[in-house]
């Protein structure tokens, strides 16, 4: 019985340091959303925007470990059911979307491609004056990776802005598709060890729900609230 208390109050530590870390995250996308974002320079691809998959992630953590808390405090089976399904769908999910990757890196390279030289014609356009997100995305893109144009400076032609200057007042010599690439492929690693120790903790999230619903059918306390 002591087991089982530890558990419950454990599941309910857990979700509720999982629904504080979903709240931050889902605020800082709105904050990003506000400021500027990269979601114009993939207009073909939103998903990869990072505020979208801010958001979308601050939503999905928040709504499955407030389930998750609530369903182990009060002991209530259709609350711990709910969640054990909504984790199991969030992890078949961010399974198929690696597996995507996977299959179709080479059309969703070439697709990323394409839209960084739309956004910068766009972008060319109107660094005549007026300022735009386009503009303002594409500053704080190559800032942020040191690099200049596509694929070169030159992708800029006469209109090189400012972001693309390095301390010596010359232009960055890498163009932002291959820095972006070669800052996937160093980082490959890293996502794919997120990628298992988020399944892990899910997969564990899952089976401590089980286990209390189990208990709680036993026990006779069904449908308490």
């Amino acid at each position: 019985m002591s087991c089982l208390k530890c558990l419950k109050y454990t599941m309910c530590v857990a979700n509720f340091l999982f629904f504080v870390c979903g709240a931050a995250i889902l605020g800082f996308g709105i904050f990003m959303m506000t400021q500027t974002k990269f979601s114009s320079l993939l207009p073909s691809l939103p998903f990869m925007s990072v505020t979208n998959i801010l958001i979308i992630a601050g939503i999905v953590i928040t709504c499955v470990s407030f389930l998750g808390f609530l369903g182990a405090y009060k002991e209530n089976r259709c609350l711990l059911i709910t969640f054990f399904i909504l984790l199991f769908v969030v992890m078949l999910m961010e399974l198929a979307g690696a597996c995507i990757l996977l299959v179709y890196e080479r059309d969703i390279d070439d697709r990323i491609k394409i839209d960084l030289k739309k956004s910068l014609e766009t972008a060319k356009q109107s660094h005549n004056g007026t300022v735009t997100v386009i503009s303002d995305d594409w500053d704080l893109f190559q800032k942020t990776f040191k690099c200049c144009g596509v694929e070169a400076a030159t992708d800029w032609e006469s209109q090189i802005p400012s972001s693309c200057k390095n301390g010596t007042g010359s232009n960055w010599n890498d163009g932002c598709y291959n820095k972006m690439k070669i800052w996937f492929e160093e980082n490959l690693l890293n996502t794919g060890i997120g990628v298992i120790v988020i399944c892990s903790i899910e997969v564990l999230g899952m089976c401590f729900s089980m286990t209390l619903f189990c208990h709680i059918s036993r026990s006779g306390l069904g449908y308490k609230i």
